[in-house]
């Protein structure tokens, strides 16, 4: 029972997370906002819904493990499992100058990221900071994209255009996008209590359920989109999906989980975890300012990174 549990939330994720996006996209289109400012805003939360939930529902589960782990597995499996798997699919050009700004943010993001683990305890202080800092980033990449067309402006339509339903119907997409957050609400309960259960029948630590199986569950949006992109050769939006994703994750997710409910960060992921998702931003980092295509090769080593570090957490 608690496998198909496990599998039902799992689903609800994807398909709700996308919904989710796409019913919020449709809406926000269809009141007039501009292209920009929906894929700055709408599409990087909405990928992260299934994260959000789930990190909140485990920290109100008293399951710091879950709640942190599915943040930084999630990050981690971003890059080497998600990024790698679409560079297999095709190989990605990236233009240096479409992701300056965002290489810094992520960088960013990666230390704070860093220095709460470190600190072991997220309190709503450091809430308050991830969150303006998100808010910052919001507002700068708007401001600047809005006064001048670049790569970044043109990567973000894009994005847009990616979950751009017909635009009609503001109620109907509006209905689209509540229904789904439901979809995601009961996904992730269910992936989050059946995990739970699993991780006390096998004697597994949470915070090792909460690195892979919930950070990889709430990732299934992420993986679509970047999958989608690679098959259509847009790898803008494939590289810049996770970029934002990971920076909304830190800042968004890891904040106002501190905002909700503080918490004490589990030990084990200041040993390792953190530096695999430090050394993942890295390496993503490493073909964003040096503006090197991430081809299969590159692919091909994130995906026996990810299986080797798998492989140790179990």
């Amino acid at each position: 029972m608690t496998y198909f549990l496990l599998i039902i939330g799992l689903a609800l994720l994807f398909a709700g997370g996308e919904f989710l996006v796409r019913g919020s996209v449709g809406f926000a289109r269809a009141i007039g906002l501009s292209p920009l400012f929906i894929g700055l805003t709408l599409v990087g939360f909405g990928t992260s819904t299934p994260e959000l939930v789930a990190s909140l529902i485990a920290a109100f589960r008293d399951s710091p493990g879950i709640a942190v782990g599915n943040i930084v597995g999630s990050n981690i499996a971003n890059v080497i499992l998600i990024l790698g798997l679409a560079a297999l699919i095709a190989p990605m050009p990236v233009a240096r100058q479409d992701f300056h700004r965002d290489a810094v943010a992520l960088a960013l993001a990666s230390v704070v990221a860093l220095v709460v683990v470190l600190i072991g305890s997220l309190t709503r202080l450091s809430g308050v900071v991830m969150v303006l800092l998100l808010v910052a980033y919001v507002c700068v990449s708007y401001l600047t994209e809005r006064d001048e067309v670049n790569g970044e402006a043109e990567r973000h339509e894009d994005e847009v255009a990616m979950h751009a339903p017909p635009r009609n119907g503001a109620v109907r997409h509006l209905l689209i996008a509540l229904g789904a957050l439901v979809g995601v609400i009961i996904g992730a309960r269910l992936l989050v209590d059946s995990s739970i259960v699993l991780a006390h029948q096998f004697g597994v630590p949470e915070t090792v359920i909460g690195l892979t199986v919930v950070a990889v569950g709430t990732s299934l949006p992420e993986l679509a989109v970047s999958v989608i992109a690679a098959f259509r050769r847009q790898a803008d939006v494939a590289v810049g999906n996770i970029v934002g994703s990971n920076i909304y994750n830190v800042l968004g997710i890891l904040g106002v989980t501190a905002l909700a409910h503080p918490l004490t960060v589990p030990p084990e992921i200041a040993r390792l975890d953190i530096w695999v998702m430090l050394a993942a931003a890295a390496a993503l980092m490493y073909f964003m300012i040096r503006g090197r295509p991430i081809g299969r090769g590159a692919g091909t080593a994130f995906l026996a990174a990810y299986a080797a570090y798998l492989a140790w957490l179990f």
